[in-house]
């Protein structure tokens, strides 16, 4: 998964504003007690930051 897919399902699944708040904000366990932006910087796989995001928010497994 490229990065820009990543961003286009983040703002599919939670709006444009909401997303870029959450890839921002949000600290998640599953990442090492990083954000989405945090996690992708330090180099884990965009998959394992989306699939991150899709747990911590009960994103439904067609949408993931």
């Amino acid at each position: 998964m490229r990065i820009t897919v990543f961003r286009g399902r983040m703002a599919d699944e939670f709006g444009q504003v909401r997303a870029e708040m959450v890839a921002r904000d949000h600290v998640l366990s599953a990442l090492g007690g990083r954000t989405p932006d945090e996690a992708l910087e330090a180099g884990l796989q965009v998959k394992e930051v989306w699939l991150a995001v899709c747990d911590a928010f009960d994103v439904p497994e067609q949408r993931r």
